[in-house]
């Protein structure tokens, strides 16, 4: 019924597997890392090019949008 399931009798056949799934953990680790890292200085280098704009909008009449 169910023959795509495979589980071995020899257990040291999901050694490679969990090598690879610490690889791609690790990985996935890192770019998380870095993608917030970036975002960080993105936001930095937004708020100092916008810094006037956004202490200047709270002068601005309430209840108007953009």
């Amino acid at each position: 019924m169910m023959e795509f399931l495979y589980f071995p009798e020899d257990k040291s056949e999901y050694i490679p597997a969990f090598i690879a799934l610490a690889i791609f953990m690790i990985l996935a680790g890192i770019a998380m890392y870095l993608i917030y890292k970036k975002s960080k200085r993105d936001e930095q280098a937004f708020n100092e090019k916008y810094k006037q704009s956004l202490n200047g909008s709270s002068e601005s009449p309430k209840g108007k949008k953009l």
